[in-house]
């Protein structure tokens, strides 16, 4: 494979290729390589839309997390991304693993995760979860409402033993959009911290010999790019680890923080600085326990985005070119139902036009989907070549997390297939959805 010239490289913007994964290598005429693999070969090859995987930049991001947080429980957020692949590598790599429902923990634990190493929560377990849960020996249960406790204690049964954690709503306003903001008081996950709901639940556990209760679990939001409102979180949980030792002589061992590290889309966009999280979170965690007079509990973090984010890259294929007044709308094979956080929370990405290099004077532009809807948009007032035209390959970074995972059947035109590069190599780790299988699903007549 050749390499660009150093003069060629001088031509493109230094942080370009920021947000990109750290393998990502300029080729000549305008091509891209992840993990040592052309983009446009990917795209001949299993076709578009598709998603492509560094499997280094994931296992890289994993090591970080490990050294950030050397003495923390690190749990990879299932929700993310999870495949079989993913399964091997979060284990591989030392980290634990947060599920949300029985198919993200069956998928887990059939390829080989120890399920002693996962922690299961959501705000409404199904029977199913719950029974999946406990017929797989998860190693700990979120309590996220009073209803849980009656329903899981019933199922462990009056032999039975599980750990689990009460997930804390500490009354922090963070996260990059109000859909994504769960530290909150109103809205659907967790126990308040404000009207004593957690307190009460805490008390009601406490009354539950068959329900071990471990720690305090508090997540506060997602895409978070300060390190201030975690500070906060940790005071507030604190205080009430303080209480719960005054009113019941009990000492909770552990402390889950949750995830929701921020990552840039697009070069210059601020991320969370990990470095800095860990350092104080730590410092603050130590300091408030001090001053509470508590034993400092084992911290656990749970990061997913800034895990499997940074990771991916979407591709897609140019189907037409509209110029409609001053607006040009560049329509791409995908979508919304590959990607539908534009369309849930204005998310902003950067394509680029790959596998041809053009001299011609950029445009403003955007990249909307296939779709039938107004809000199938990709990819907003985005800069691309002016020549842009059907057949062209458009790469999309920072595609790992939340596109595939959220996907859906609409229009019926199929999930995209996930490809891993690594060392040169590309290998298929989730095949396209076919009209064969929609077809099968659908067994009435």
């Amino acid at each position: 494979m050749t390499t660009v010239t150093v003069s060629e490289i001088a031509s493109d913007s230094a942080d370009e290729l920021s947000v990109w994964p750290a393998s990502t290598t300029r080729l000549p005429h305008g091509g891209l390589a992840v993990g040592g693999v052309p983009l446009t070969e990917i795209a001949d090859r299993f076709d578009t839309p598709a998603y492509v995987l560094d499997e280094g930049e994931v296992r890289a991001r994993c090591r970080t997390y490990r050294d950030a947080f050397p003495d923390a429980e690190v749990l990879y957020a299932a929700k993310a991304f999870l495949s079989r692949a993913m399964v091997h590598w979060v284990a591989e790599e030392g980290l634990g693993l947060d599920v949300c429902s029985a198919g993200e923990l069956e998928l887990a634990v059939t390829a080989g995760f120890p399920p002693d190493r996962i922690l299961l929560h959501g705000n409404a377990k199904s029977p199913r979860d719950i029974e999946t849960a406990l017929r797989l020996g998860v190693g700990r249960i979120v309590i996220d409402s009073p209803s849980e406790i009656a329903r899981l204690a019933a199922a462990v049964g009056p032999g039975g033993h599980q750990k689990v954690l009460v997930r804390v709503v500490p009354g922090i306003s963070a996260g990059g959009h109000e859909k994504i903001r769960t530290g909150t008081d109103g809205q659907k996950f967790g126990l308040s911290l404000t009207d004593g709901s957690a307190q009460h639940a805490v008390t009601r556990l406490l009354g539950q010999p068959q329900l071990e209760l471990v720690g305090l679990h508090c997540h506060i939001g997602s895409q978070i790019t300060d390190v201030k409102p975690y500070l906060t979180a940790v005071r507030r949980v604190v205080g009430l680890m303080a209480r719960i030792r005054d009113a019941h002589g009990v000492t909770l061992p552990e402390l889950d923080m949750g995830g929701g590290h921020g990552i840039a889309y697009r070069p210059g966009e601020p991320a969370l600085d990990l470095t800095a999280l860990a350092g104080r979170l730590r410092a603050e965690l130590v300091e408030s326990c001090a001053g509470a007079g508590l034993p400092v509990p084992r911290l656990a973090v749970e990061p997913g985005r800034a895990i499997a984010g940074p990771a991916g890259v979407a591709l897609y294929r140019v189907l037409a070119v509209k110029r409609t007044g001053d607006r040009v709308f560049v329509a791409v094979d995908g979508g919304m139902s590959d990607n539908p956080r534009p369309a849930l929370y204005g998310v902003r990405y950067a394509p680029r036009l790959i596998g041809r290099r053009s001299t011609a004077a950029s445009c403003t532009a955007t990249v909307v989907g296939r779709h039938c809807e107004a809000g199938d948009i990709l990819a907003a007032d985005v800069e691309l070549p002016g020549d842009v035209h059907p057949g062209d390959l458009l790469a999309v970074p920072v595609a790992g997390a939340y596109q595939l995972s959220m996907a859906s059947g609409y229009n019926m035109v199929g999930r995209p297939p996930v490809v891993a590069v690594a060392h040169g190599a590309a290998r298929l780790l989730v095949r396209r959805e076919t009209l064969d299988d929609l077809r099968r699903r659908d067994i009435g007549d």
